[in-house]
This record gives structure tokens, sequence and C-alpha cells, in this order.
């Protein structure tokens, strides 16, 4: 057993009473939108298994044999999808037993979205006729947990709050860790509800750090600011030139959350009628050029001055997410881009989203993944328990930011809001609501002692 020494602790600085007055500010005003984010992540990351179920026929076949070219597959999903409905990809079933997906262009759909008709490759009859959405082709039900746990189904105002819970998740774990090692360094255990939600939080640790990080690249203020940085120094995703003018256009760099925070990828029409033998044709090419995964995907051309693209999908393996583009006249292969090729940042951004979803390596990311979400609920709910046995009663008010901030040493005084204001221009929404900290705190300094909740002491 670990043995403390008696004498009292030394009372914590103006610092640290500042960094505790944060923490506990962030878990009472933020503490709900965490909630928000923490299970309805949790449920989506337990939705692929009750999606294969729910849509096995749509997803899979009993006919087993040969397959049909994709050409007759095509034109099977465009006699039910009717003349006018443009095809914008298709997923070849990867298995045996498995079905062919063909995506048509659905404005009413909104952005991002497809209609898809799942036709059997054995027989070309249509199992299923199913709206996908974003580049994962995730299935109605995944697609609506993930509209609410980015947006709250509020539209792009939604996207704030998404924000606000990634914006300040990694203050709060890292403000929590700081404090857990200085009552270490002092001797001061902490007990109780206090102290599982301390030793939750250091298991936690790396998991909601990763969280809020590939978190931050989905959102709308702080994403593009990251979107810039990595354009900047060149760490963006390479894609696939698709010019086949003799001027040929620079590649375009790839978003990897495209399709997942709503922007537009869907193509327009190609000039000219579609020949479904294409397909056949452009997939045969792509296959000698490398591509060897099961599952990919086969976009037609934009315009008649573009190349087709053939694109591994197979996100659960860091690797197959090559591709190529093919000219769909002479069959050549235009351009082809290897994961091996990505940079560092590249593959590290590439990665942190599967794994944020939780389609990296499977199961295996899933449990994880619930295992942190889980854990976020349990710590703050905790949190809330300790702020309402700790409420006050006749003791006196904590002091507040404004007034801690007074407290700290001159340099101190300096760089805490030079800091702040960094992380403010850098993370707007963490900045906007550090105003409203301040606000409110001050508000409640203002209205007396019997309205101050207590932080705690350090």
């Amino acid at each position: 057993m670990t043995s403390y020494s008696s004498a009292p602790a030394s009372k914590p600085g103006p610092l640290l009473q500042l960094l505790a007055r944060l923490h506990f500010l962030i878990g009472l005003f933020v503490g709900p939108f965490l909630l928000v984010a923490a299970a309805s992540g949790l449920i989506y990351a337990l939705t692929p298994q009750l999606e294969a179920r729910l849509y096995a026929e749509a997803l899979h076949t009993p006919s087993r044999g040969e397959s049909l070219p994709l050409a007759e597959q095509v034109r099977a999903a465009q006699a039910v999808a009717g003349p006018t409905a443009v095809v914008a990809a298709v997923r070849p079933a990867p298995e045996a037993g498995d079905t062919t997906r063909v995506m048509f262009n659905d404005p009413p759909l909104g952005e991002s979205a497809h209609r898809a008709l799942f036709v059997d490759p054995v027989n070309g009859t249509i199992r299923g006729d199913l709206a996908v959405y974003g580049t994962s082709g995730i299935l109605p039900l995944r697609t609506a947990l993930s509209h609410f746990h980015r947006t709250l189904l509020l539209g792009e105002f939604g996207r704030l709050y998404s924000e606000l819970a990634a914006s300040w998740l990694w203050v709060a774990a890292l403000g929590g860790l700081t404090l857990w090692l200085v009552r270490r360094r002092q001797r001061r255990p902490a007990r109780g509800l206090r102290g599982l939600h301390a030793s939750t939080g250091l298991w936690l640790l790396a998991g909601l750090l990763f969280l809020s990080a590939t978190g931050l690249t989905w959102s709308r203020f702080a994403g593009d600011n990251i979107g810039v940085l990595r354009a900047h120094y060149g760490w963006s995703t390479p894609s696939v030139k698709t010019a086949l003018s003799p001027a040929t256009m620079p590649a375009m760099n790839h978003d990897e959350h495209a399709g997942h925070h709503g922007q537009a990828n869907t193509p327009t029409p190609a000039a000219g009628p579609l020949d479904p033998a294409t397909f056949d044709q452009v997939l045969a090419s792509a296959r000698a050029a490398g591509i060897d995964a099961g599952k990919l995907e086969i976009r037609p051309a934009r315009s008649a001055d573009k190349a087709w693209t053939v694109s591994e999908i197979d996100r659960r393996w860091p690797t197959q997410v090559d591709a190529v583009s093919v000219d769909p006249t002479s069959l050549r292969v235009v351009d082809q881009v290897r994961f091996a090729q990505y940079s560092l940042p590249a593959k590290l951004t590439r990665w942190g989203i599967d794994a944020h979803m939780g389609v990296l390596f499977g199961l295996a990311n899933q449990l994880v993944l619930v295992v942190i979400a889980l854990g976020l609920l349990v710590m703050t709910v905790w949190g809330y328990l300790l702020w309402w046995r700790r409420r006050p009663t006749r003791d006196p008010a904590q002091p507040g930011l404004i007034e801690l901030w007074r407290r700290l040493p001159p340099l101190a005084r300096v760089l805490v809001p030079i800091v702040a204001l960094a992380l403010g221009l850098c993370l707007p929404v963490l900045g906007g609501s550090l105003l409203l900290f301040l606000l409110v705190d001050a508000l409640l300094g203002l209205r007396g002692p019997a309205l101050r909740t207590e932080a705690g002491s350090a």
C-alpha cells in the first residue's frame, strides 16, 4: 500500500485554479453536447452488423454461378431506374453471394446521396432499391445516424454542436490529466467517484484525443483551417488526374470526408450516351494496372474530355485505396495513385478518418470506439454527479476565470490571453464559446455566492 505524507497539501496556485475552473466549466456547459456526440457515435459504431441483417436481401443473393458482364447488370438497373437516370458509379459484387450496386444521380436525395439499385450478378434481377450516402456508401440507417451525430438533423447550423464538442474534448482531457498529475505529485489521490472519474479519463486519454482531432477535420470552421494547413504543406491526399486534353490539368486534392460531411460529390453527366459495355472494358484495364481489391468503384467520366476512374474502397485494410483513371475510348491508363505514394500525413489522415468511422480493421475498430464512447458517457455523468454533490450552499464563492487570471504572475497574464487568442483563431467555435464562458462566469460572480458553482480545489 502506498503511504502519503501527513503534511498538509499546499494551496494550488492561481494558474492551477484557473485550469480547474475551466475544466469544470467545460464539463458543465459542453457536457450535454459530449453526451449526445458519445451516445450517437456509440450507436453508429454498432450499426454495420445491424445493417447487414436489416438490408440482407439487397446486399446478398442466394444465386451462385458465373456472373453476368457488368454491361448486362447495368442495363438491368437502367431498365428499372428509367431512361433519364444517369449512372454515377458501379460497385461490382466483391464476392460470391454479394450483389452489384449500380448508383444513379438523384438530386432530390440531396448532396452526396445516390439512388442505388442492387443487382443479382448471376441472373440480373433487382434485389433492392435504396438511397446510399457518401463515399463509403452507407445505407439509410447509418445515414440517419451519421446526420444526427454530425448535425443533430439541423443542417449546417447543427454542425456547430459537433464542432463545439470536438473543440473542447481535447482541452478537457489534457486539463484533467494535468490536475491528476498535480494531485499525484502532492500525494493527494482522488478517491471515490472523483477517483473513478480521473482514472477512467486516464485510461481513455489517447482515444479521447484521437476522437477530438479526427472530429475536428470534419468540422465547419476548424476543418477548413485544417484543410488550408494541409494544402499549404502538401499533406493533402492525392487523386488521379482525369484530364484527357493535351493541356493536362493538375490533379485535384482528394477530400477524404467527401460524402460524409455533406459536400457534393455527385458528378455531372458525361457528354453523350453511356455505353454499359465500357464498364467491363475499363475494369479490365484497371485490373491489368494492379487494381486488385475485391471492393472497388467504377465512376464514369464527368464530361467527354475526362477519364473514368476505378478506385479501391475496402477501408478495412489501410492499403487498399489505390486508384487509376482510364481513357474510355483507348482504354489506356491515364494516371494512377498508389497508397504507398501518399505522404505520411496523408496516410495518417486516411487511417484516422477510417478509424473514426469504425471501418478500419472491422469489428476490432468498432469495439474500441464502443469502449471510448461508453467511457466518455460515464465520465460525463460522473462529472455532473460530482458537481451536484459539491454544489454550494453557504460556502464562499470560488473566484471566476477573470479573477483567477488577474492573480496570475505578470508573464502568465500575458501568455494566457495569447494562447487563448491563437486557439480561438485556429478553432473559432472554441474561441467563441470561451467568450461565452467568461461572460457567464462573470455574471455568476455578480449575482453572488448563492449562484456560484464551486469548481473544487485542484
